[in-house]
């Protein structure tokens, strides 16, 4: 008891996405005293708002929220900066006498924050390699690359779009100094036992599956008609690279395709809807290999579900209160 008494606490509260963390964290929020983190790994870039479902300045009911708006879309951004910022955010909104909340999907970010495991990825960097591997997709094209992954590491490949370069180098540089598929390293670093540095409870979200997906498409349907193609063209045309890591996001890559002239409007959008649901099922499958998660049915009426996962607060932080 001493010991959990000398971390700091941390809620995360993780789910697919739109399965309704952002509306949930904001009452939990309000309830608990918290400050949120978002835990999504493209809401770091400013001006892609729409895409990534962020939740606007004015709608934040005066919460303050964390790691979001914090790099240029051409900028990279990688999980071991990620890791380390919310460490200090979580430290210091604990010092505050105030509960850090750690919200969002991104399954490795929210892992790595959680239970503070290296990220060298068991691989040393390799310069000459990746100047190499470069080359390659400059000559070749990003598709080459990409067919030289799925050779060696097909499970990467299946989850790295083509044009993601940078990722794709990194899992061939890991495969070229190991010998090993990355798959397979971060397979063995999931499955060692876990000890969080953070006095931790991991609320996760889940829902029935067909529910989910007409919640995805309504949620496709709303930013479009907010202008997601506009977003995407704008970050086009002040010079973000399509292979930038930023660009890799659901959401604006099938756009950008779309305005590159590469498929039509409803094409793209059909694309957007399938890729969001492989998507969440990819998310559910990560969360569902983590220990520790306490899965609420988020299907409930919102006043349940706020009224449940309130209780597991209390029970986790708060155990002798009345």
């Amino acid at each position: 008891m001493a010991e959990l008494e000398r971390k700091p606490p941390l809620i995360a509260i993780v789910g697919p996405t739109a399965v309704g963390k952002t509306a949930l964290s904001l009452d939990l929020a309000e309830r608990f005293g918290c400050e949120i983190i978002s835990g999504d790994s493209m809401q770091v870039y400013r001006r892609m708002d729409i895409g990534t479902a962020k939740l606007p300045p004015d709608e934040r009911r005066g919460i303050p929220h964390h790691l979001i708006d914090i790099r240029e879309p051409h900028e990279p951004f990688s999980v071991a900066e990620f890791q380390k910022l919310c460490a200090e955010r979580i430290r210091d909104i604990a010092s505050r006498g105030r509960l850090p909340m750690l919200v969002g999907g991104t399954g490795l970010y929210v892992e790595a924050v959680c239970y503070g495991f290296p990220l060298s990825e068991a691989a040393d960097t390799d310069p000459d390699f990746r100047r190499r591997m470069r080359a390659l997709a400059e000559t070749e094209g990003p598709e080459a690359l990409h067919a030289r992954l799925k050779e060696v590491d097909p499970e990467t490949a299946d989850r790295l779009h083509p044009r993601d370069v940078k990722r794709v180098i990194r899992a061939l540089e890991v495969y070229e100094t190991t010998g090993r598929p990355m798959s397979e390293v971060q397979a063995q670093r999931r499955g060692e036992p876990k000890t969080s540095p953070y006095n931790l409870l991991i609320i996760g979200l889940s829902m029935d599956r067909q529910t989910l997906y007409g919640r995805i498409e309504r949620r496709v349907e709303e930013m479009l008609a907010a202008g997601l193609v506009r977003e995407v063209a704008s970050l086009l045309a002040e010079g973000v690279p399509r292979n930038a890591t930023s660009m890799q996001a659901i959401g604006y890559r099938e756009i950008a395709a779309y305005l590159a002239g590469e498929t039509d409007y409803p094409s793209a959008v059909a694309a957007l809807i399938r890729n969001t649901r492989r998507f969440a099922r990819r998310q559910l499958s990560w969360f569902r290999r983590m220990p520790d998660i306490v899965w609420v049915d988020a299907g409930e009426k919102k006043e349940n579900l706020y009224l449940k996962t309130c209780d597991i607060i209390t029970g986790k932080f708060m155990p002798n209160r009345e």
